[in-house]
């Protein structure tokens, strides 16, 4: 067979030939195919519901820089997945900034302080090269976030456990009669 004609045999398969898969999308890649990995591998759901639920709790930690540390001796303690963790972790990137300042409101109203504008970008910047003057300048504001995300993690926890446990059943359940319908072939 001639170069030419098997290039032009892969740039126009015949018809009924099967296609390559998709690429795989971002959260597929570090959160779907790891989680599924994991139940092939014989981790409980519950163990991975777990895994998503204090990892996701401890990803919205509202003090910048420390998610990542917590996600990982969370994870050592417990004995859950690391990578499933830091996934969570950066996945939760997202919705990590207006959920600070949802905290930061909660606990504003926890303490009886009047709130006032969250300055997010100035917090952030003297956070990274100020330490000393972000505590001095947002040190209260900062407690306030951490008190308004000790509130609601106990309730989040159980919620995102309870939520993420029964399609993981289920996944775990079809691998499973997956598993034994090719043994049985």
């Amino acid at each position: 067979m001639e170069p030419t004609s098997l290039s032009l045999a892969f740039l126009n398969p015949m018809p009924g030939s099967p296609s390559p898969p998709p690429p795989r999308k971002f959260w597929q890649r570090w959160l779907t195919d790891p989680i599924l990995h994991q139940l092939t591998q014989g981790v409980s759901p519950e163990k991975i519901a777990l895994t998503l639920a204090v990892g996701s709790a401890l990803a919205l930690f509202p003090i910048l820089g420390t998610t990542t540390l917590l996600c990982l001796a969370a994870g050592v303690a417990l004995s859950l997945n690391q990578p499933i963790m830091q996934a969570i972790n950066l996945l939760c990137g997202f919705i990590w900034i207006p959920l600070l300042v949802a905290f930061i409101r909660l606990g504003d109203r926890l303490t009886g302080r009047a709130t006032g504008t969250v300055d997010l970008p100035r917090m952030m910047a003297l956070a990274r090269h100020h330490p000393a003057g972000f505590l001095r300048e947002f040190g209260a504001t900062a407690l306030h976030g951490v008190l308004g995300w000790a509130v609601t993690a106990p309730l989040w926890i159980p919620l995102v456990y309870i939520l993420a446990r029964s399609p993981l059943r289920a996944a775990a359940e079809r691998i499973n009669r997956r598993r034994g319908a090719d043994a049985g072939a």
